[in-house]
Parts: structure tokens; C-alpha cells; sequence
């Protein structure tokens, strides 16, 4: 397996929300990322991904809602975020796509 669909593994897709949109203005963009993946994975993916420098990463998990479905419980599945700020100078525009 390549290194590069390793990162792919890690970082499953950028979230485009209003929150963070407002945290793109403080050069931080948010991915969701593997629930099992921890925050130098997410750097060292995130930098071989888009050859950018990372000052920080930040993480929180969602707990997944209990919802009904035709009548039937279910419960979605918890989700991890990662809040990446990256250094001065570095940019990354999601709005395009990996």
C-alpha cells in the first residue's frame, strides 16, 4: 500500500460548514478524520497530502444520534474531527476537492 492512500485512510473528507468557515479565517481548515487516528498521524498525513506546514492539530469526537427510521432505533456513528491551523503562508482550498 502506497503512503499516500495511508493519509487517505487517516483523513476521510474536509467538513464545510459555517464553523468552519469561520475557522478558515484564523488559517485552519477541518477534516473528518479515521475515530482511531491520533494527532501526529493527522499532521504527517495532512503535510503529504498538501505539502503544507502544520502548526497545530485539535481533535473532537461527535457521539453519534440516536434516530428512528420507519420506527426503528438506530444510532449513527460517532465521528472524529480534526481542526488543523497551519502555518503562515500555507493554504489549503478544499472548496476544490482532494
Amino acid at each position: 500500500m502506497s503512503a499516500k492512500a495511508e493519509h487517505y485512510d487517516v483523513i476521510r473528507k474536509p467538513i464545510i460548514t459555517e464553523k468552519a468557515t469561520v475557522a478558515s479565517e484564523n488559517n485552519a481548515v477541518v477534516f473528518e478524520v479515521a475515530i482511531d487516528a491520533n494527532k501526529p498521524m493527522i499532521k504527517h498525513a495532512v503535510e503529504g497530502l498538501f505539502g503544507v506546514k502544520v502548526k497545530a492539530v485539535n481533535t473532537t469526537i461527535t457521539k453519534g444520534k440516536v434516530k428512528r427510521f420507519r420506527g426503528q432505533l438506530g444510532k449513527r456513528n460517532d465521528v472524529k474531527k480534526a481542526y488543523v491551523t497551519l502555518e503562515e503562508g500555507n493554504t489549503i482550498d478544499v472548496s476544490t476537492g482532494l
